[in-house]
């Protein structure tokens, strides 16, 4: 996780009895959801009880996990969280945390590394700049369908964008087409 930016250390966040939140940073009561977004944008914190000064960070990281898993926003399949925890107690637990956190950093180094190719099977072609406008519109109309994003409209009231001239979308259509057959010769 990166630094926070403003400061010399990570945001420190206390956590009271009421199980309110305190952002010491912005001097303001947080949620849950604001961790969720600080968290997403690499922001980096300590959640500390108010009255101990305990660092309860992996407790309060773990709450939201099971809040985005209530919502429907499964990631962790089942048959993954009963390997889980039957880990417990086994003499590899203390591997475990090691070994996931090397497997999600390289699941991130390879979502990077995916993007950039994509990115770069662009650059060069007369389609960057389209294709650059469309993953902004990819991305915004991400954000938008999140469930509980705040200040996000209903699709229906969003500005409809521009509509594409017929020879822009078959030239996309043909740079996909191009795309695909290199992706599928990368993979044999």
């Amino acid at each position: 996780m990166k630094k926070a930016a403003t400061g010399s250390g990570p945001v420190i966040i206390k956590k009271y009895a009421n199980r309110r939140l305190y952002n010491t940073e912005t001097s303001s009561y947080i949620t849950l959801d604001h961790l969720a977004a600080m968290t997403r944008e690499g922001r980096d914190f300590k959640v500390v009880d108010a009255k101990t000064e305990e660092d309860i960070t992996h407790n309060v990281l773990t709450q939201i996990i099971m809040e985005e898993e209530a919502r429907g926003a499964s990631m962790l399949p089942v048959n993954f969280l009963r390997q889980l925890i039957s880990l417990y107690g086994d003499s590899m637990q203390a591997m475990v945390p090691g070994y996931l956190e090397a497997s999600m950093d390289s699941f991130r180094r390879n979502q990077e590394q995916f993007k950039s190719a994509v990115e770069g099977a662009f650059a060069n072609s007369p389609f960057a700049e389209i294709a650059k406008r469309n993953m902004a519109m990819f991305e915004a109309a991400a954000e938008a369908f999140k469930p509980g994003a705040p200040g996000t409209a209903t699709p229906a009231a969003k500005p409809a964008a521009p509509a594409e001239d017929g020879d822009d979308v078959a030239a996309l259509k043909a740079e996909l087409a191009r795309l695909q057959d290199k992706i599928e010769k990368l993979g044999k």
